[in-house]
């Protein structure tokens, strides 16, 4: 569902600028022309930078060291590049270029679920995809559906996911979340999962604990990870003490999504600052990658 409307977005707002520039141009007017084109197609770079100033604007005493003026305007910069390929590239035309991987001869090695967050798919996993089939990791990226409902809607989902990866190698996964799908990973682990059945989560810019953004929100799911939501409360009030050190939480002074910066950490965790990131842009972060790949090599017995 998500990648056709993310291809009906991304190729009306193309037709639609082509369409604008023809017409000013037969009109006479090429500068008119050129410059509403770039506006349709570039208009999401304004977007971004309000998103950025309500960063700086909603910092408050957020103990995390506020972001620099550079600092944010590289990560706006990023943002700007990460975004397009994400959602115009990646999920509506890529998301089933790297299907999952389970090969035959995977009992006994480390597997990996890739869970991605909010209004995206399985495509925003690509890069890692690739390197990881390339690897021979056995590993599952789900699509969390319905897109607008409730993430208690994806328990199932994740669920499934897990178990491919216990019936294909006999072992705990590792589990990898973008924004949104750490909560989703959080609530199914509370319904359906034991400790064991996680060797470890790793969430990138995951509203462990709401964000402002949020406050804005129309859909069900975003409506839940408003800062102190009844859901939020009532997720962590279910969780067992200590599931907190299970979890590896990278975080972001510059996270244009998921803010102020400390509410994608978890108390008890291994919480990591990535000084100068924006949200959609940590996905392509080297340090997560490695962190990754030092838990695939840890011996399954352990």
């Amino acid at each position: 569902m998500l990648a056709r409307l993310q291809t009906f977005i991304t190729l009306g707002g193309l037709l639609l600028a082509a369409l604008w520039a023809l017409t000013c141009w037969r009109m006479g007017c090429p500068a008119w022309g050129l410059g509403g084109a770039a506006i349709i197609v570039g208009g999401y770079a304004a977007v971004l930078g309000l998103e950025f100033t309500l960063l700086r604007l909603g910092h408050g005493d957020d103990p995390t060291p506020k972001a620099s003026p550079a600092q944010l305007l590289r990560a706006w910069w990023g943002e700007v590049r990460a975004a397009p390929r994400a959602f115009c590239w990646r999920q509506p035309f890529m998301s089933h270029r790297w299907p999952d991987h389970l090969p035959a001869g995977a009992q006994g090695r480390r597997g990996l679920l890739l869970v991605h967050g909010f209004v995206c798919n399985r495509g925003l996993w690509n890069p890692w995809l690739r390197r990881l089939t390339a690897q021979g990791v056995p590993l599952v990226a789900v699509n969390l559906e319905p897109v607008f409902g409730s993430i208690d809607d994806y328990i199932s989902i994740i669920e499934e996911g897990v178990r491919k990866l216990e019936d294909s190698t006999g072992v705990a996964p590792v589990v990898v979340c973008h924004s949104m799908g750490g909560l989703a990973l959080r609530r199914w682990w509370v319904e359906r999962g034991e400790d064991a059945r996680v060797h470890h989560a790793v969430t990138l810019g995951t509203p462990h604990h709401g964000t402002w953004l949020a406050r804005f929100a129309l859909t069900r799911n975003a409506q839940q990870m408003r800062r102190a939501s009844r859901w939020l409360l009532a997720l962590a009030s279910t969780e067992p003490s200590g599931r907190a050190a299970r979890f590896t939480c990278f975080y972001s002074h510059c996270d244009n999504i998921v803010f102020p910066p400390a509410t994608a950490t978890l108390a008890g965790a291994d919480n990591r600052h990535l000084p100068g990131v924006a949200h959609v842009q940590m996905v392509d972060c080297p340090e997560p990658w490695q962190t990754v790949q030092q838990l695939l090599r840890v011996p399954a017995a352990t």
